[in-house]
């Protein structure tokens, strides 16, 4: 006899009960979480691979989540804490403000802070001008970036995310310049902040700008980004959660129920991603070593290279060792030598320095007639090297 799907249900039901009794553990599967969103997407953030989508690649306004790449240019210029006064057109903007004046004298740090913090338009503008010379050219500067990064499906008009013909993202896009943007320490440092302290003004005094992402109260290990609304583009929101030494970014645009999205999206994504060292990737190895009293020491990387495993997805992994051919004695235990860079398929996805392992003190001086030379002495240790390798 076939049973029903209800019937189904309630044996089901009672096995569960069953086994609880018994004290055997069931493998739950999480499941896909309901979210208010139109676009939503949650990434892994070393691989950039996917583990939520929601109409993804749909082209939507993202509201003042575009002043992640506004504060990101502005604080990847060179003169972070050069004092300069204000564009006063500039600052003669609409909504959201962190209070410039004209006069006020500023530094781009301090704009950056009055971006992320208090999603100031007048400090987008004002880091437009002073960066590009005017909006137009800033917005230029914008979509170079974008390209950069790989976010195809983008294109900005206005550093502050106000609503404009043309300005348009994904969620999806949206999610690898979160993924860019958390890479720059400065950056970092502003958005994982509930309150920031910036100075500014004519004269320049301390002021305290507070974080309007609630999810850094919520959500325990968030670390960012950003917020976003206009009544066009509804709630937007791009944030980054840590765990476990995992990283998800999640992008929601057009979400009424934002901060739950993010929670729920957040909590389905640490389920399906767990760390793990790879044995076949670099570990260490030998570099020659000219005038050396051994002719090679060995190298390693700073810190040992966790990877994310990621459920049902597989990923090649590669590397790439940046270090001179070979290292002048002496040489001294801990040494930074070069960086060792990682990929997945392809993609850059981790870097680590690389250091000396162990002293190699100079060569003792050899009396002058035995003396072979040092570039002769230099060529021998290098061949020695290859011939083993």
């Amino acid at each position: 006899m076939k049973c029903t799907h209800k019937q189904k249900r309630w044996l089901c039901g009672l096995f569960t009960v069953v086994f609880v009794l018994m004290g055997i553990r069931i493998p739950i599967r999480a499941q896909e979480p309901s979210v208010s969103a139109q676009s939503a997407v949650v990434i892994e953030a070393q691989t950039g691979k996917i583990l939520y989508e929601k109409n993804a690649d749909e082209q939507r306004p993202m509201a003042s989540t575009t002043k992640i790449m506004t504060a990101l240019l502005a604080l990847e210029q060179p003169g972070l804490d050069e004092s300069f006064v204000v564009d006063e057109a500039a600052i003669q903007v609409e909504g959201t403000s962190m209070g410039l004046k004209a006069g006020d004298t500023v530094t781009l740090r301090a704009l950056a802070c009055g971006m992320l913090m208090a999603s100031g338009n007048d400090a987008a503008n004002a880091a437009a001008v002073r960066i590009a010379g005017d909006i137009a050219s800033f917005a230029q500067k914008m979509n170079e970036r974008a390209k950069q990064i790989g976010m195809e499906q983008t294109h900005f008009v206005t550093p502050s995310g106000l609503d404009a013909e043309g300005h348009y993202s994904t969620a999806y896009d949206m999610a690898m310049l979160a993924r860019e943007a958390i890479h720059n320490e400065d950056f970092l440092a502003i958005c994982s902040q509930t309150k920031v302290t910036a100075e500014y003004g004519n004269p320049p005094y301390k002021r305290t700008l507070s974080n309007h992402n609630r999810l850094l109260s919520l959500y325990e290990g968030a670390i960012g980004v950003k917020t976003g609304f206009t009544k066009k583009a509804g709630r937007c929101l791009v944030s980054a959660a840590q765990r476990n030494g995992v990283t998800l970014i999640c992008v929601t645009l057009k979400a009424p129920d934002d901060w739950d999205d993010h929670c729920a999206l957040f909590d389905y994504g640490f389920s399906k991603v767990t760390t793990q060292q790879r044995e076949e990737v670099f570990s260490s190895t030998m570099l020659p070593v000219a005038g050396g009293e051994r002719e090679e020491v060995r190298i390693v990387p700073a810190q040992k290279a966790v990877f994310p495993e990621i459920e049902g997805q597989a990923y090649t992994l590669t590397y790439e060792l940046h270090v001179p051919k070979f290292l002048y004695a002496p040489v001294q235990k801990d040494d930074i030598i070069g960086t060792v860079v990682y990929y997945a398929d392809g993609k850059e996805m981790a870097s680590y320095e690389i250091l000396v392992d162990e002293d190699c003190g100079v060569a003792p001086q050899v009396p002058q007639n035995e003396h072979k030379g040092f570039f002769l002495g230099l060529w021998e240790t290098i061949r020695g090297f290859f011939k083993k390798s």
